[in-house]
């Protein structure tokens, strides 16, 4: 039952483990808490008084723009990533992690909730590469202070690579598997630095390959094994 309900995009099959012991999905009217329960495409799984569907799984890689938050829905009424993936498929999808609004690159969307729920997780240390902009050129104290792991207000970060990519050493790539909140800004701003642009050009092996801004596509088969199974 638990891959029944991560298939429907509730959560990861090991919170569906969780949300079955505690009594809270019901089947055909019948609440079961037993872990290995097997269910039918005929069965009636009801969680939250809701009817779960186990929707084909469905993966769709978007290079987002500037302007657009990671969201499903805003209340304020901006612009969502939703809006640039809204005709990618019928099943509902969301993404996985966040861009920061003014964050260009990589998001990938899943209706997969156990995928999703392994990419998140800190423990499996997700790569990222990004390419940062900063308002001035990086100096190679600082340079040497990021890759040797700075404090922050909220622990330690450390930074798998960085390679500056221009001459007047103002553009960087940077690769890091730490997925805390606007952490790249805030590994510059720590050190005196505003990031101008940031664009995320790899996420979990995932490139950004012939996909233009604003534009999505659908994973391989391969690509959806390998994150899987091999990331």
């Amino acid at each position: 039952m638990n891959k029944y309900i991560a298939n429907a995009g509730i959560c990861g099959r090991r919170e569906a483990d969780q949300l079955i012991a505690q009594g809270l999905i019901s089947v055909n009217g019948q609440v079961v808490t037993e872990l290995g329960f097997k269910v039918s495409r005929t069965d009636r799984v009801v969680y939250q008084g809701r009817k779960i569907n186990p929707e084909k799984p469905v993966y769709v890689l978007l290079n987002k723009p500037k302007d657009f938050i990671t969201t499903t829905e805003d209340p304020l009424e901006r612009k969502t990533v939703m809006a640039l993936v809204g005709n990618a498929c019928e099943e509902r999808i969301f993404p996985v992690g966040r861009l920061d609004r003014n964050t260009t690159g990589l998001l990938l969307f899943t209706n997969d909730g156990e995928l999703a729920a392994k990419l998140s997780h800190p423990s499996n240390q997700i790569k990222k590469i990004y390419q940062v902009t900063l308002d001035k050129p990086l100096t190679h104290n600082d340079e040497k202070a990021i890759l040797e792991g700075l404090t922050l207000e909220d622990g330690e970060v450390e930074v798998d690579d960085m390679q500056v990519l221009s001459k007047d050493r103002s553009i960087l790539g940077l690769e890091i598997h730490v997925g805390r909140n606007r952490i790249v800004r805030r590994i510059f701003a720590h050190l005196g630095y505003e990031v101008t642009a940031l664009d995320r050009v790899m996420y979990a092996g995932l490139d950004k390959k012939d996909l233009k801004r604003g534009h999505y596509r659908f994973l391989s088969e391969q690509e959806v094994i390998r994150l899987k199974f091999f990331v």
